[in-house]
């Protein structure tokens, strides 16, 4: 594979992927529905954490994630079930309990998977959690990136949404993260919900400007790059077809044009049908090549949440394992198809699975 990212030996970092981002507890009504069930099912998860999980549940790498956490009991119960996904903790920061949550809680939110024409629904309660109190020089930079080291960082906007000094806090650590040759990546991930009450559109375009110059890949959609980053795409609109990727490409030569920092861009390309059967694909530019996945028609669907953030995941352990590209977007696809076959927002595939579906070896049972 052509060394465009150059990403550092295994054996000089502590660390394969490091994560800065909120982990919530997500509130899961199962079959029900939030404004009437009776009971939620209790689940970790988070746009940037979710990575890390992957990473480490899945694929086998070195994980961490810098969050911020709250000591009291649902803090705790947070803390617990992170450390059931193998993610390491070392560098998070406790905030004191306040008795009432005013000054730092743990955020949470609710969600339904929907079902054929219902589509899913995601409900936040995560004002004053205690990730968006985080701020710059929380963390030891020279120990995370000097110390112990990491081949990758990658964050998001959806933690830099969550408050004013999220987004200072990325930029310092992309920029301790450079300095140290880590490769960054940076997920879009356009929330319209969280950007409502911080300056909508245009303060998640200029922040999301500000924060990409540094990145060195660049995950979205079609969405995330026309609301979040301000870029055409030629026939966007409600019945836009994101299955038909050429004028996705030609946006992401503007992109890259616009921010020569950018080494690679990756997308998924997901086509509702219904809110369980989806067409699912991806594409990969990488060296000024586009790489596309094969197309899974028609793909059932249990949980579409975090089945973007298990395709990053799959896409990074492909750089990291110095895959070809074409590999890299299989990877990418396969995993993040496995993950929305099963709840939760967290990858339970293996790479056994994995690799047999990138195998296109079919789902016969296993005996």
């Amino acid at each position: 594979m052509s060394s465009i990212l150059s990403i550092k030996p295994k054996d000089l970092c502590k660390w394969d992927l490091i994560s800065l981002g909120e982990v919530m507890l997500r509130l899961d009504p199962g079959d029900s529905r939030i404004k009437s069930t009776r009971c939620f099912k209790v689940w970790e998860g988070g746009g940037e954490y979710n990575v890390a999980r992957g990473l480490k549940k899945c694929f086998g790498m070195n994980t961490t994630v810098l969050t911020g956490l709250v000591e009291n009991e649902i803090g705790f119960l947070l803390q617990d079930l992170i450390n059931q996904g193998n993610v390491d903790m070392s560098y998070a920061k406790w905030f004191p309990f306040d008795g009432i949550g005013r000054n730092s809680r743990i955020g949470l939110n609710f969600t339904e998977k929907g079902f054929g024409l219902r589509n899913a629904i995601t409900i936040y309660d995560r004002g004053y959690s205690a990730a968006s109190m985080l701020k710059k020089s929380d963390f030891d930079w020279k120990k995370v990136f000097e110390n112990d080291g990491a081949r990758w960082f990658h964050t998001g906007g959806i933690f830099a949404a969550l408050s004013t000094s999220a987004p200072d806090l990325i930029i310092e650590a992309m920029k301790n993260a450079k300095n140290n040759h880590t490769i960054i990546s940076y997920d879009l991930n356009y929330r319209s919900s969280l950007w409502k009450d911080f300056g909508g559109k245009n303060k998640a375009i200029e922040i999301n400007r500000n924060i990409i110059q540094f990145a060195d890949v660049v995950f979205g959609n079609e969405e995330d790059f026309s609301v979040a980053l301000g870029f055409n795409v030629k026939g966007l609109g409600e019945k836009f077809n994101s299955l038909d990727p050429a004028n996705f490409k030609a946006m992401i030569k503007e992109v890259v044009r616009e921010f020569n920092n950018i080494k690679a861009v990756v997308t998924t390309l997901r086509n509702v049908i219904t809110a369980n059967i989806n067409d699912w694909s991806g594409i990969l530019y990488y060296d000024g090549n586009f790489y596309q996945s094969r197309l899974m028609e028609k793909l059932e669907i249990f949980d579409r949440v975090g089945g973007g953030d298990s395709f990053n995941s799959g896409i990074i352990f492909g750089f990291l394992t110095e895959k070809d590209p074409s590999e890299i977007i299989e990877y990418g696809v396969a995993h993040g198809a496995l993950a929305m076959t099963t709840p939760g927002d967290t990858s339970m595939a293996s790479l056994k699975e994995v690799e047999k579906i990138i195998r296109n070896s079919g789902a016969r049972i296993e005996r």
